[in-house]
């Protein structure tokens, strides 16, 4: 017996989240990642407020935890490494700049896959290209010919969703706003000067680098720019690269090394950093959960978590509700205020944490100097801690 079958198109994060809880409510699922194998690698990503509760719900709150990154806080430092303040883990509440449950996106995903065992069907490097559906279901057309149905589609792919284009069209078109910053993202080799801090330096021109502790022997490295070079994400890597050197070789510090080092990693990735804004999020049988429906951008620092949430509450909404229309109403009201809250960042966000003066640079350096004091370290400690923390998530009927 089965509730029916269910197309799951990513396999990052929400992807296996939503698959398993799927299959826990009596769907039979497959998951279709257009990569030729499981999405390994990618930067930190951490899990906060209502998101533990789902890791709990789902028995791997200690798996997570076992596969973290090991970063025990957040220290901002000046262009000679010196330490400006520091935001230690907060032991209490697990949240922070830097959470309890801190992770690399691809160890989550491996997590997650895992917990969904033979239970899921893992369906790799194919793609959707055309969806065609009726009252009964939907029919999938995929970028290898083959044609298959399914009784529900759930689109959980990323910012730049392709199967999304094929379902939100003219006035239900997704709003794409770009927050004026760029990341490049790499892992470079580790050396004995890194240690387990998140350490963070901004500096004049709206400008930013970052290098943090991961737990495969390497240290992953952000650098961050503000400006509106829209197609820098688009340019070959060898111009990418000496367009970070033209940004970034001025400076000292650990950024020469950082520089270097990029010219040899494999992984090098630049993001222009873009909220996705949805009027819905379903059409018909087709549902959208993740970054494809939602995308809140690194700097919002809930993304990770929304993805495990939401992943929750659509599986309880299709087991409460008698139609999928309904379900899907059910799941985007529960959701809607969650993520519309997520995504409205603080005023003078991003630019305030990438100045373009050196008086700026400098009074962001002294804000979080204050911010570090101990009468307002309860305070900064929420910082990302994500929205309506007494909001409980909805229950789920077992199959």
């Amino acid at each position: 017996m089965t509730r029916g079958r269910v197309l799951v198109t990513g396999g990052s994060i929400a992807g296996p989240a939503t698959a398993y809880w799927l299959t826990q409510v009596g769907y039979d699922v497959t998951v279709l990642e257009r990569t030729d194998g499981p999405r390994e690698g990618g930067q930190n990503v951490d899990v906060r407020g209502l998101a533990r509760e789902v890791l709990v719900r789902m028995g791997l709150e200690d798996a997570v935890r076992a596969a973290g990154t090991g970063e025990v806080g957040t220290r901002f430092v000046d262009e000679d490494g010196g330490t400006v303040s520091e935001f230690p883990t907060d032991a209490e509440t697990g949240d922070g700049p830097t959470a309890e449950l801190e992770i690399l996106r691809g160890e989550l995903a491996r997590v997650l896959a895992e917990a969904c065992g033979d239970r899921v069907a893992w369906w790799y490097g194919d793609q959707v290209v055309g969806l065609d559906q009726d009252d009964a279901g939907v029919a999938v057309r995929l970028e290898s010919g083959e044609l298959r149905r399914f009784d529900l589609v759930v689109v959980a792919e990323g910012a730049g969703s392709r199967t999304r284009s094929l379902v939100l069209t003219g006035d239900d078109a997704p709003q794409l706003d770009r927050l004026g910053m760029h990341i490049a993202w790499g892992t470079i080799p580790r050396t004995p000067d890194d240690d387990d801090w998140w350490r963070w330096m901004s500096v004049p021109g709206s400008r930013s680098m970052s290098l943090r502790p991961d737990n495969q022997g390497t240290t992953r490295v952000m650098l961050n720019w503000m400006g509106d070079d829209t197609g820098f994400v688009d340019l070959p890597l060898d111009q990418q690269r000496a367009g970070l050197r033209e940004r970034f070789g001025d400076l000292g510090w650990e950024v020469p090394r950082v520089l270097d080092a990029l010219d040899d990693v494999d992984d090098l990735y630049v993001e222009d950093l873009t909220q996705v804004r949805c009027p819905t999020w379903s059409v018909g049988r087709v549902v959208l959960t993740g970054d494809a429906a939602w995308c809140i951008t690194p700097v919002g620092g809930f993304g990770t978590s929304l993805a495990l949430i939401g992943g929750y509450v659509l599986a309880a909404s299709l087991a409460r509700e008698s139609s999928p229309a309904a379900a899907f109403a059910a799941y985007e009201e529960w959701m809607r205020p969650m993520v519309t809250d997520a995504q409205d960042l603080p005023p003078g966000v991003p630019r305030v944490a990438n100045p373009k003066s050196r008086l700026g640079v400098a009074l962001f350096r002294a804000g979080t100097k204050l911010a570090a004091t101990r009468p307002v370290q309860a305070v900064a400690s929420r910082i990302g801690s994500g929205s309506e923390p007494d909001r409980e998530l909805p229950d789920l009927p077992t199959y």
